[in-house]
């Protein structure tokens, strides 16, 4: 049991930390630079720490501008207030992705150009066989240390982690919270202490202000993230951006 609660926990966070500090942070919003050489580090640690549910970085970037372009309107990809349940945004948001991915539908952002690829990882990263292989490798581990079948009921959340933080993040925080800024689409921080998805709940105010590495704004708020990306800027890793409103 032990086995399986620290490979869960390792998993969540590995891929949750992908997703905000390399897709969303840099990718989407550029609110640090790195060198090509951490730029392949963090691609590949993003290929590996979702595994099965790889999101394809620069059409992660291209759906989440669409996202902030067109916030809590009928053009945003995955507002929940146009939806009836979380399944018919999800659904969405993946029609979507796939457009950006497919080369159907164009970034309408000139600096979406400008981000990296590698297009090995994009190949093996879309690949069923790869994908198929990441759930083989989470059910070989359950198969291995699950102390009874009950267990396996958490494998679904292993093949679609990176959906199903996306999916809490987009519906909870543009539906219920609190707001500190009067920002004109309904965005809301889900969190005062946001421990399990890394500072992505504090959607007012990363609205307010979509390029400041800190998603936290008030005395009592935390984003867990921010202290690393701190110490990342310190040790030259990466150089924080000038920050902006939106």
């Amino acid at each position: 049991m032990t086995a399986i609660i620290i490979f869960f926990v390792l998993h969540w966070y590995a891929s949750v930390i992908a997703q905000s500090f390399f897709l969303h942070r840099y990718m989407a919003h550029s609110m640090f630079r790195m060198s090509p050489f951490w730029e392949k580090f963090f691609y590949l640690f993003t290929f590996v720490a979702q595994g099965s549910s790889f999101l394809h970085p620069k059409s992660y970037a291209a759906l989440h501008m669409e996202h902030h372009k067109h916030s809590d309107t009928e053009e945003d990809p995955h507002s929940p207030h146009f939806f009836s349940d979380v399944w018919g945004m999800m659904k969405n948001t993946a029609r979507v992705y796939y457009e950006f991915k497919t080369g159907q539908r164009e970034s309408s952002s000139p600096s979406i150009r400008a981000l990296p690829t590698w297009p090995l990882v994009d190949r093996l990263g879309n690949s069923i066989f790869v994908r198929l292989g990441f759930c083989a490798l989470y059910i070989l581990f359950y198969y291995y240390f699950a102390p009874s079948p009950i267990w396996y009921l958490l494998l679904p959340f292993h093949f679609l982690m990176g959906p199903v933080h996306g999916a809490f993040v987009n519906w909870c925080g543009h539906k219920y919270g609190y707001r500190n800024h009067n920002t004109p689409d309904q965005s809301k921080n889900t969190f005062a202490w946001d421990l399990l998805f890394v500072g992505e709940t504090f959607q007012n105010n990363h609205h307010r202000f979509p390029n400041r590495a800190n998603f936290a704004n008030r005395w009592y708020e935390w984003d867990v993230l921010y202290p690393f990306i701190l110490v990342l800027d310190k040790l030259r890793i990466i150089r924080l951006a000038p920050v902006r409103s939106s």
